[in-house]
């Protein structure tokens, strides 16, 4: 099969190299279309290698067809069109995942648009939902809301009748993240968000803050939290360390979560992807969500698509076509 290779001066490379190897409990898929997440611009610089045992291709998500099915795989059939969360290998022509991991593409949606699924709503899903643990009306914070993690977290506390308020880089995602259901923001630009944060909460805090920034918001992230409030933080964009004030966590029973979904072991993905089959997937056939792409790209200009990630201009995702 086809795949992007990554050379020793960190190009990437269309080429040839050896299919992967199925277990019993796994499908092979054909890959229609994968997409891109800041996970991959790490890898690339070397800062973040697939967990052991995981293919070392990038790529968490694809949409496809299952072109073979393990022995002990009974839930799906050859033929079958599917998207997955993937542990890696989504930049190539063929990849192997769980089954337990895999998704039914929604009704009417192109593989482009079903490959802009699986890590955003996961992600969302899992950090928002089941790590905070937030109840029907509660608030959310949500950073980085124009990213794909972010479209995909207002859309899902808008259906889930979750008020949430987003941090974005520019006035332009600000409206397309009110257009997406967010119901207030702040420009990075303009400062500390600390103040527009608690004048949208009228001084109440939120309930789940969900964060890819790290070390520069921890302060005032922990200001904006309310009693029993839980703080989630999924990436370091903005540094690995801070200054923790205890004494705030102790006297408002916050909670620090510190979550990733890539190292996960495998029963615990496919609990999150059971949970999104269950409560998420019936929105997209009521067109209650939708997948947000910003650009697609053919997967031989990869590299391509990773400037756009890395320009911070993009809003939701872009997605890498695999010619068939």
């Amino acid at each position: 099969m086809k795949a992007i290779l990554i050379n020793d001066d960190k190009a990437l490379n269309w080429s040839t190299c050896e299919d992967p190897t199925m277990g019993a409990d796994e499908v092979t898929i054909t890959v229609k279309a994968t997409a891109v997440n800041r996970a991959d611009l790490m890898q690339i610089a070397g800062l973040y290698p697939p967990p052991p045992g995981a293919s070392d291709i990038l790529g968490l998500e694809c949409s496809g067809v299952i072109e073979a099915v393990g022995d002990a795989v009974t839930e799906w059939q050859v033929g079958d069109k599917v998207c997955a969360l993937l542990a890696g290998g989504g930049y190539a022509e063929k990849v192997v995942c769980k089954a337990s991991h895999c998704l039914p593409i929604p009704n009417g949606f192109s593989f482009n648009q079903a490959a802009a699924l699986p890590e955003v709503f996961a992600t969302a899903w899992l950090n928002i939902f089941m790590e905070a643990g937030i109840q029907t009306a509660e608030p959310v914070l949500i950073h980085a809301g124009a990213s794909g993690v972010g479209t995909a977290a207002i859309q899902l506390c808008n259906a889930f009748d979750n008020p949430c308020f987003v941090t974005v880089g520019s006035g332009d995602k600000l409206e397309q993240c009110i257009a997406l259901g967010a119901q207030a923001g702040h420009i990075r630009h303009d400062g500390d968000f600390i103040d527009a944060a608690k004048a949208f909460s009228k001084g109440k805090g939120f309930k789940a803050i969900l964060d890819p920034v790290g070390g520069q918001y921890l302060e005032s992230n922990l200001k904006s939290l309310a009693t029993d409030g839980a703080l989630v933080i999924i990436g370091l964009m903005g540094g690995r360390s801070a200054n923790l004030d205890i004494g705030r966590l102790l006297v408002k029973r916050l909670r620090v979560i510190g979550s990733t979904l890539r190292s996960r072991s495998d029963h615990s993905k496919a609990q999150v992807i059971a949970e999104l089959r269950q409560k998420v997937w019936p929105l997209f056939d009521t067109q209650t969500l939708k997948p947000i792409i910003d650009q697609e790209f053919a997967i031989a200009d990869a590299a391509e698509a990773i400037k756009e990630i890395q320009s911070n201009q993009t809003v939701g995702k872009v997605v890498l076509e695999i010619p068939s």
